[in-house]
C-alpha cells in the first residue's frame, strides 16, 4: 500500500492481537487494545480524536482522557514499530489532524481476509462449485479465535462485536447449508444441534437441522426440532415460525421426495489450498459447536452382579441373540425392554446380562434408576434423568442447557460416536425413556419396567423381553443356593409348598430364604405353614400387574418377625419421601437416640426389609416402601404420623441451618421455628464438612421441600431453600435451586405467609440470577422489594435493592447497576448494617472500575475494606481486594495489583472460598504477565486451573486457553461473571 511494507499482522476476530512474523506483540491494557481496534476497523481511514474517546470510554470519560489516549497511541507505535525497518512511508500508526489512522495491506488484518474469503466462496457457490465454496468458508471460519473483540471494554467494542459475530454466524449458516446441499448432512448434525441450542431463535439453523436430520433418516427428531423452535418462538416472542420453516415442516410430514439427499456418488469440484490467515504461533481456532468429550475415567456405574444368580437361561439366550456373534458392539443402537411384574427379577437379570456384555462397550456403562413406580411418587423426569446422565459423562451442572430439547441434543451429541451400555431401570412409560435413547450410536440400551412399553417397541424398534415367574426348577435352585441342597432334600414337600406359596417370585423366595437362613433350626414345614396361614394379606396394585397376595404374606411375616421397635421404625420409614435416609435422619423420624436407631437399622437390614446401599445410608425396595406406608397408616394415629413427619422435616431444616454459617459466614440468618421434641440436628465444625453433608443429602433436601409444601408446612418449605442458598450457589445446582425456591414461594403464597412470600421472591430471584436468567431475576427482585416494603422490613428491602443492582451489574447494564447499588447503600447506611454497606461499596467499586472511573472505584473499594475489616467480614473483604487489584491492573500499576491480589488470596484461603481463590489466581496471572513475568503468570494460572477443575467451574476453559491447552468443553464467551462474585 503506497510502497509501504510491513510484516505485522493484526487480529480482531477474537481477542485483539498482533504478530511480527512468528512473534506475538504485547499490545498492553484492554483500553489500549480498544484504541487499536478502533483504528483497525476503519481500515486505513482517519479516526478523529473525539471518535476514539467515544470508542474507549463513551460518555464516562476520565478527566485526563485525551492525555491517556495519546499515551496509548504512543505505546502502540513503540510496540508495533519496534524491531522493524520503516521505509519512507513512516510509522504504521500515523497522525491525521487531531486523530490517527493505521496503514496495513489487505491481508494484514484477519477481518479483511475473512471477508475476502466469504465473498469468493459466495461466487464459487453461485457457479455451482460447492466443494470449493465449502472449503473456502471453512477456512474463513477457522480464522476466528473466539468472539470478535473479546475482552475489550467500551461502546465501540460492544456494537462492533455484535455486528462481526453476526457476520460469522451468517457465514457459518452458509457453510452448513452448502454441506447439507452436497450430501454431508450426517456430518453436520451434531454441530447444528449444538448451534440451535445456543441460538434457539434463529429459524435458518432450525431449518438446516430439520433437513439434515430428515436426510439422515431421523424424521421424528426433525419434527421434534420444529416443535421445539416453534414453542420457543411462541413463548418468548409471541410469533409463529416463518413460512420457509413451516413449509419444510409440512413437506417432511408429507415425505416430500424432493427433500431427499443428492446421490452420494455425484462428483463435487474441489477447492484450491488456502493459506492461513495468522502465523503458526497463534493458537488454532476451536470449532464452537464441538461436543464435549468424555473425561479420562470412563463411567462404570453398573450395580454389583448378584453372586447367587440362577436360572433365566432362555431369557439370557434371547438377550444375547440381540447382539451379533462377533466380539464388539452392535452396528447401531440396540434397545432391549425387559418387562414383568414387580419382584419378578427384572433388575437382577438386566444387571447380570449387562455385566456379561460390559467388555464389548469400551466407552463405559451408565446406570439410572428412573423410579417409575416409586411409592412416594418421586418419578425421575426426563430432564432430571438427562442431567444425571450428562453429569456421569463429565458435563458440569453449569454447562447443562435449560430445556429438555437442548439437554437431549447435547446428550445425543456426546453419545454419537461412542460405544456404551446404558441400563435404564424401573421405567414408568415410553415418554420417560424416549429422550434418554441415543440418536446414532453403537450402543446397547437395556430398559426395565413393570409396563410393557409398547410405544418403545413400536416407535423405537425395542426388543421386548417379558419375564414370567421362575420355573419350579429355577425356584428350587434359588433356594438351594441360599439354604443348601441338604436342607431342601430333607423336606421336599415343604420346599415345594414354599415355592408355590411364593408364586415362584424371586423377591418373595429371597425373603423367605433370608428368614430360613437366620433361623436354621426352623423346619421348612413350619415356614410353609406360616405362609399358608397368612395367605391373602397383601392386595394387588390397581394396575393389576404387580405382585399377588402371597407376597404381602411374605412381607407381613418378615415384618412381624422383627422386634416391635424395629417394626415401628420400618413403618415410619413409609413417611419418608426421599430416595434414601441416613441413620441420624431415621433417629429424628423415630424420635429415638441415634445409638438405638443404628441397632434397629441393622436388624431391619438383616431381615431384608431394608438395604444399606452405602455405609450408614439405607433404602427401601419400592414394594417394601408401599408396605411400610400401608402399615404406618394402619397402625399409627394421624397425630403420631404428623409428629414423626414434623420431626424429620425439622431435622433437615435445622441441620441445613447448622451448615449455613460455615458455607456463607456473616450472612443474615433466617429465623427458624423451634425444634420439636426428640429431634437432634447435626452440628458442623468446618466448611468442607458442612458442604459435603449438603451434597450427600441434596436429593432428600429437595424432596423435603416438596413434601413440606404438600403437607401444609409452608414454614419449612420456604425456609429450607433459603438456608441452602450458599450450597446451591457454590456447587452450581441451579436447577434444584430454582425448583425448591419456586416450591417454597408457592407454599408461602398459598398459606398467606407474607414473610415467606418476600423471602421466596428473593430466593427465586437469586436462583434465577445464578442460572443466568437475569431478566427474570430482576423481575423477582423487584417483587421482593415490594413485598419487603409492605412488611416494613427495611433490612430485607435493602438486600433486595442491592441484589437488584448486582443483577444489572451481571448483565452489563452498568448505569442501572450503579443506580440501585447507590440506593441500597443509602438504606444500608441508615439501618446501620456493616454487612450490607460493605457489599454495596464493593459492588459499586466494581461498577466504577468496569466503567473506567478508576479514582471513584478505588475510593469505594478502600472504604469497603475499612468497613469490612472493622466488622470482621473476610468473605467479602477478599472480593473487594480482588476488585482493587483489577482496578490497579487496568491502570497498569502492576506492582500494586499483584500486592492486592496476594492479599485477596490470603483472605479467600482463610475463609475457604475456593472459587474466589481460583478467580483471583487467574487475575494475578494476568497482572504478572503484563508486568513481564510470564513464568510466574503460568504458575498462578496452573493453580487457578486446578481449583476450577476441582469444582467443574466454567472459568477452567479460560485458564486453559491462557495456558495454551485445549479445553474439554468449549468455554462460554464472557457469559457470566466470575465465580467469586457474591450476592447480598
Amino acid at each position: 500500500m503506497n510502497g509501504y511494507e510491513t510484516s505485522v499482522r493484526f487480529a480482531v476476530l477474537g481477542p485483539v492481537r498482533a504478530w511480527r512474523g512468528e512473534q506475538e506483540l504485547n499490545l498492553g491494557s484492554p483500553q489500549q487494545r480498544a484504541v487499536l481496534a478502533a483504528l483497525l476497523l476503519r481500515r486505513g481511514r482517519a479516526v478523529a480524536l473525539s471518535e476514539l474517546l467515544d470508542a474507549v470510554w463513551g460518555e464516562e470519560q476520565p478527566a485526563a482522557a485525551v492525555s491517556v489516549l495519546r499515551t496509548y497511541v504512543s505505546r502502540l507505535r513503540k510496540v508495533i514499530d519496534s524491531g522493524r525497518e520503516v521505509t519512507g512511508a513512516g510509522s504504521v500508526v500515523v497522525s491525521v489532524g487531531d486523530g490517527y489512522l493505521i496503514r496495513l495491506p489487505d491481508d494484514g488484518l484477519d477481518l479483511s481476509v475473512f471477508e475476502q474469503r466469504v465473498t469468493e466462496a459466495r461466487k464459487l457457490r453461485a457457479a455451482g462449485e460447492l466443494s470449493a465454496a465449502a472449503e473456502l468458508l471453512r477456512a474463513a471460519l477457522d480464522g476466528w479465535q473466539g468472539g470478535a473483540l473479546a475482552g475489550l471494554p467500551g461502546p465501540l467494542a460492544e456494537s462492533e462485536s455484535s455486528r462481526l459475530n453476526e457476520e460469522r454466524l451468517v457465514a457459518l449458516e452458509t457453510w452448513l447449508e452448502i454441506e447439507v446441499e452436497r450430501g454431508r448432512h450426517s456430518d453436520v448434525v451434531a454441530e447444528l444441534i449444538a448451534l440451535t441450542g445456543q441460538y434457539p431463535l434463529r429459524e435458518q439453523l432450525c431449518r438446516l437441522l430439520m433437513l439434515a436430520l430428515y436426510r439422515s433418516g431421523r424424521q421424528a427428531e426433525a419434527l421434534a426440532a420444529y416443535r421445539g423452535t416453534r414453542s420457543t418462538l411462541v413463548t418468548e416472542l409471541g410469533i409463529e415460525p416463518g413460512t420457509p420453516l413451516q413449509d419444510l415442516h409440512d413437506r417432511i410430514l408429507a415425505a416430500d421426495a424432493s427433500l431427499d439427499a443428492l446421490p452420494p456418488g455425484r462428483p463435487v469440484p474441489s477447492a484450491p489450498s488456502v493459506p492461513p490467515v495468522l502465523p503458526a504461533a497463534s493458537p488454532p481456532a476451536l470449532p464452537a459447536a464441538s461436543p464435549p468429550v468424555l473425561p479420562a475415567g470412563r463411567p462404570a456405574q453398573l450395580p454389583a452382579d448378584l453372586p447367587t444368580f440362577v436360572g433365566r437361561h432362555a431369557e439370557l439366550d434371547r438377550a444375547r441373540a440381540l447382539l451379533s456373534e462377533q466380539d464388539g458392539p452392535p452396528a447401531t443402537v440396540v434397545i432391549s425392554a425387559i418387562g414383568g411384574m414387580a419382584g419378578i427379577g427384572k433388575t437382577t437379570l438386566a444387571v447380570h446380562w449387562a455385566h456379561e456384555m460390559a467388555d464389548r462397550f469400551p466407552d463405559g456403562q451408565l446406570y439410572l434408576n428412573l423410579r417409575g413406580f416409586d411409592p412416594t411418587g418421586s418419578l425421575v423426569t426426563p430432564d432430571e434423568a438427562i442431567r444425571t446422565l450428562l453429569g456421569a459423562l463429565g458435563v458440569p451442572p453449569m454447562r447443562i442447557p435449560a430445556g429438555l430439547d437442548a439437554q437431549t441434543a447435547l446428550y445425543r451429541s456426546m453419545l454419537a460416536q461412542r460405544r456404551m451400555l446404558i441400563l435404564l431401570d424401573n421405567a414408568r412409560d415410553t415418554d420417560q425413556v424416549r429422550p434418554l435413547l441415543p440418536g446414532s450410536s453403537r450402543s446397547l440400551v437395556i430398559v426395565t419396567s413393570r409396563n410393557q412399553l409398547t410405544g418403545l417397541v413400536a416407535g423405537e424398534g425395542a426388543h421386548p423381553l417379558p419375564l414370567d415367574q421362575l420355573s419350579s426348577a429355577e425356584a428350587h435352585d434359588l433356594l438351594a443356593r441360599r439354604l443348601g441342597t441338604d436342607r431342601l432334600a430333607a423336606e421336599p414337600q415343604a420346599t415345594d409348598e414354599i415355592i408355590a406359596r411364593c408364586a415362584r417370585l424371586p423377591l418373595a423366595l429371597a425373603i423367605v430364604a433370608a428368614h430360613a437362613v437366620a433361623h436354621p433350626g426352623f423346619p421348612l414345614s413350619a415356614i410353609a405353614g406360616e405362609l399358608r396361614d397368612s395367605h391373602g394379606s397383601l392386595d394387588a396394585f390397581a394396575s393389576g400387574d404387580d405382585i399377588s397376595t402371597d407376597v404381602r404374606a411374605v412381607f407381613s411375616w418378615s415384618y412381624k418377625a422383627v422386634s416391635d421397635p424395629a417394626a415401628c421404625l420400618f413403618r415410619l420409614l413409609g413417611l419418608h419421601s426421599g430416595p434414601d435416609i441416613s441413620a441420624p435422619a431415621a433417629a429424628a423420624l423415630a424420635g429415638l437416640p441415634l445409638r438405638e436407631v443404628r441397632a434397629l437399622l441393622v436388624e431391619l437390614t438383616r431381615a431384608h426389609l431394608l438395604t444399606e446401599h452405602f455405609p450408614g445410608r439405607y433404602t427401601l425396595h419400592d414394594l417394601l416402601h408401599v408396605y411400610a406406608t400401608e402399615r404406618v397408616h394402619a397402625e399409627e394415629t394421624p397425630p403420631e404420623r404428623e409428629r414423626a413427619l414434623g420431626r424429620l422435616l425439622a431435622w433437615y431444616l435445622h441441620t441445613a441451618d447448622a451448615a449455613y454459617p460455615h458455607i456463607t459466614p456473616h450472612r443474615r440468618r433466617i429465623p427458624l421455628e423451634p425444634l420439636p421434641d426428640l429431634c437432634t440436628p447435626l452440628e458442623f465444625t468446618t466448611h468442607d464438612q458442612a458442604l459435603d453433608w449438603c451434597e450427600t443429602e441434596r436429593a432428600n433436601l429437595v424432596a423435603a421441600v416438596h413434601q413440606a409444601a404438600e403437607s401444609g408446612r409452608a414454614g419449612v418449605a420456604w425456609r429450607l431453600p433459603a438456608v441452602l442458598w450458599g450450597f446451591f450457589y457454590l456447587r452450581s445446582h441451579t436447577h434444584d435451586w430454582v425448583d425448591t425456591a419456586r416450591a417454597g414461594l408457592a407454599a408461602a403464597s398459598a398459606a398467606g405467609d407474607r414473610r415467606g412470600r418476600a423471602q421466596g421472591f428473593a430466593d427465586l430471584a437469586a436462583a434465577l440470577r445464578g442460572s443466568g436468567r437475569f431478566e427474570e431475576a430482576i423481575d423477582h427482585f423487584r417483587r421482593a422489594m415490594v413485598a419487603y416494603r409492605e412488611l416494613g422490613d427495611t433490612d430485607g428491602r435493602a438486600s433486595a435493592v442491592t441484589n437488584l443492582g448486582d443483577s444489572y451489574l451481571q448483565c452489563g447494564r452498568l448505569d442501572k447497576a450503579a443506580e440501585y447499588i447507590r440506593r441500597g447503600l443509602a438504606v444500608e447506611r441508615v439501618i446501620g448494617s456493616p454487612w450490607g454497606v460493605g457489599i454495596c461499596l464493593s459492588n459499586l467499586g466494581d461498577v466504577y472500575q468496569r466503567q473506567g472511573r478508576f479514582d471513584e472505584a478505588i475510593g469505594c473499594l478502600e472504604e469497603a475494606l475499612t468497613v469490612l475489616r472493622a466488622n470482621a467480614n473476610p468473605w467479602v473483604e477478599g472480593v473487594a481486594l480482588d476488585i482493587l487489584g483489577t482496578a490497579h491492573r487496568r491502570l497498569q500499576r502492576y506492582d500494586e495489583a499483584v500486592d492486592y491480589y496476594h492479599q485477596a488470596l490470603r483472605t479467600h484461603r482463610d475463609v475457604g472460598n475456593r472459587w474466589g481463590e481460583g478467580h483471583t489466581l487467574g487475575n494475578l496471572g494476568d497482572a504478572q504477565l503484563a508486568a513481564g513475568e510470564p513464568e510466574a503468570a503460568r504458575d498462578s494460572w496452573r493453580q487457578a486451573l486446578a481449583i476450577f477443575v476441582e469444582f467443574d467451574h466454567q472459568d477452567a476453559a479460560k485458564i486453559r486457553e491462557r495456558l495454551g491447552r485445549p479445553a474439554d468443553v468449549p468455554p462460554d464467551a464472557e457469559a457470566r461473571a466470575a465465580g467469586s462474585k457474591r450476592a447480598a
